[in-house]
């Protein structure tokens, strides 16, 4: 049993313990969670930042970028892994921070994760209503201009209602249940790989090797900048952990789940990122919607719009694994007691946190409408990068502190890899701008603000808490 003394100090952990049935159902299997994880992974990357990471950083050495970011998020996979395993438990990078070095740290990781899928999920919703608008003006239909993106009056525009309306109807699917929300997911996930897989296999034919000369227009300083630009496109892997309660095997389907996913995204990556540049000379792809641009590069129009379909089928299932992962991230907060009750608070046919989900829904659904969020990619990134780092050396921490602990999945070569993947987060987070940086510690403030506030004294650790029996 911890002293008081631990009961009171800011780096009070958990126990490490089987995840207790809280009410969630455990309904996930690995091909579930592999292609929630696709879901997550494969959308924005392949369908924006491609062309833009390509035209100001990489050009054709785009293909290294994404190699390079590839392997940094392949070492933080497997850290993931072993967390996933042994602590089969919602919140993902949080929950784990809270049991390797105590709560304050898990605070901080938690709040920032909340920036990264908050925001994250906002510059999403802003994507998928830029493709909508573009598939809607082919049928030769047009909102009117000052509903069609965010607030700026000096462009005649107020609220992207379509951004919002989308970011609320993947909150009433998400608060139908998980394995309904997985179904839809699963179904999503079909219809973009087929069209991701319609541009490899006719992409290939229009390809003008020519187009890859100079292959490193930018040098290798261009290559890890790229790299940390395009990580964005990998976040979402993550989230597969948040599902951990949800899980039917967690120890054996949870590893596979977060590594497969990763493994199918790389290599899609990879081979679309060497295809587009050797179809359109990389200056010209700093625009927001560079597959289907390809194809209309070569006069394939009807491709292009099938491809335009396939974005949005594929940023829709991004938008509603990170809204997920944000809704069950502030559940497990919440239940630590570190949040408002409201956010743990199961209710509905589906049996999911569902006015939590709906809560954190419209604070997304007003940032998408009235926020331009494409500049936030950036901010996105540092955060995500952050967690990967901290999840890593959470690894050596546990094995020092628990070295007894049941086996699930295990890393190997500790502490290097872990080591090596906290080492290539911090490297590529040095790539971003300096503005990023001064934002995320502001975040960063504003969240110490709130822990000492509320979440220190009604933390369940607290032995001074009151109302301790107000999440049960």
């Amino acid at each position: 049993m911890n002293s008081n003394k631990e009961q009171t100090s800011l780096f009070r952990r958990k126990p490490i313990a089987e995840a207790e049935d809280k009410g969630l159902k455990r309904v996930l299997g690995a091909l579930d969670l592999t292609t929630l994880g696709v879901g997550a992974i494969i959308g924005t990357g392949i369908f924006v930042l491609t062309g833009v990471a390509a035209a100001k950083y990489a050009g054709p050495g785009l293909v290294l970028s994404f190699l390079l970011a590839g392997i940094i998020c392949a070492f933080a996979a497997l850290c993931y892994s072993e967390f996933a395993s042994t602590v089969p438990a919602s919140g993902s990078a949080y929950t784990y921070s809270y049991t390797a070095f105590g709560e304050v740290i898990a605070w901080i990781l938690g709040w920032d994760l909340i920036l990264e899928y908050g925001f994250a999920s906002a510059a999403v919703a802003s994507g998928w209503s830029g493709y909508f608008q573009s598939l809607l003006s082919g049928f030769g239909l047009e909102l009117p201009h000052a509903l069609t993106s965010a607030f700026s009056p000096e462009k005649g525009t107020y609220f992207d209602v379509i951004a919002s309306a989308i970011t609320l109807i993947i909150a009433f699917l998400l608060t139908r249940g998980v394995k309904e929300a997985a179904r839809a997911n699963g179904i999503m996930v079909a219809v973009k790989l087929i069209v991701v897989l319609i541009f490899i296999g006719v992409g290939v034919f229009y390809v003008q090797p020519e187009n890859w000369h100079p292959f490193l227009p930018f040098g290798m300083a261009g290559v890890t900048t790229g790299a940390a630009t395009v990580f964005f496109a990998y976040i979402g892997f993550d989230a597969v952990s948040t599902a951990a309660e949800e899980v039917k095997r967690p120890q054996r389907d949870l590893p596979i789940g977060i590594i497969a996913s990763l493994a199918i995204c790389t290599v899609l990556y990879i081979i679309v990122s060497l295809i587009l540049t050797g179809i359109v000379p990389y200056q010209m792809l700093n625009v927001s919607d560079p597959v289907a641009f390809a194809f209309e590069f070569v006069n394939l129009n009807g491709l292009a719009w099938i491809v335009s379909l396939g974005a949005i089928t594929g940023i829709t299932t991004v938008l509603l694994v990170m809204m997920y992962g944000q809704s069950r991230l502030l559940y497990s907060m919440s239940r630590d007691g570190l949040l408002s009750p409201v956010f743990s608070k199961i209710s509905g046919k589906g049996q999911t946190p569902a006015k939590g989900t709906w809560i954190a829904s419209i604070i997304i659904a007003i940032f998408a409408g009235f926020i331009p969020l494409g500049d936030l990619a950036e901010l996105t990134n540092i955060g995500t990068l952050f967690a990967f780092a901290v999840v890593s050396l959470g690894i050596i921490v546990l094995r020092r502190n628990h070295p007894n602990l049941k086996k699930g999945f295990r890393v190997p070569l500790v502490p290097w890899i872990p080591i090596i993947s906290a080492l290539g987060c911090v490297y590529l987070m040095t790539r971003l701008a300096p503005l990023t940086w001064i934002v995320f510690f502001i975040w960063l403030f504003v969240g110490l603000l709130i822990y000492f506030a509320y979440g220190r004294n009604h933390s369940l650790l607290n032995p001074n808490r009151k109302n301790r029996d107000t999440n049960k």
